[in-house]
This record gives C-alpha cells, sequence and structure tokens, in this order.
C-alpha cells in the first residue's frame, strides 16, 4: 500500500509540473506543443530562459523519482 501512494503521489507531482513546464515554455514559444517539448533545443529561445531550464530539470528531477522508487517496488516484490 506505501508503494502506491508514494507512486500516486509522484505520478500527481509530475503531471503537474508537467503543465507547468508547458504552460512557461507558450509563453516563451506561444505556439509549442506537448510534443515539441521532447527536443527543446530546437527552440533557443527555451534554452536562454533560466526559469524554464530549471522548471524543466525539476521535472526530469521527478520522472527519475518515479523510476527510481518502480524499480526498488520490483526489487523488493519478487
Amino acid at each position: 500500500m506505501a508503494w502506491e501512494a508514494v507512486e500516486r503521489l509522484l505520478a500527481e507531482m509530475s503531471t503537474a509540473q508537467d503543465a507547468k513546464v508547458l504552460a512557461l515554455a507558450r509563453r516563451i514559444v506561444p505556439r509549442l506543443t506537448p510534443e515539441d517539448l521532447r527536443n527543446p533545443h530546437d527552440f533557443p529561445s527555451l534554452m536562454e530562459s533560466p526559469e524554464f531550464n530549471y522548471e524543466d530539470g525539476v521535472l526530469a528531477g521527478l520522472r527519475a523519482a518515479e523510476m527510481a522508487v518502480r524499480a526498488a517496488r520490483r526489487k523488493e516484490e519478487k
């Protein structure tokens, strides 16, 4: 049960952060799509934004935490 709660919390945090990153990116590049965010280096104005880079880094950290928790859960359940 604890694993499920942690995974759910991280998923909620990632979803919220993903929306935050997209909204921020669209303030910089108005017609940006979620797909465009997979290659932010294609948009120099995004790469020049310290705020975007910070928030994108937070999102990357949350995704890494999600993967680490899943791996730990699978290891424990073996």
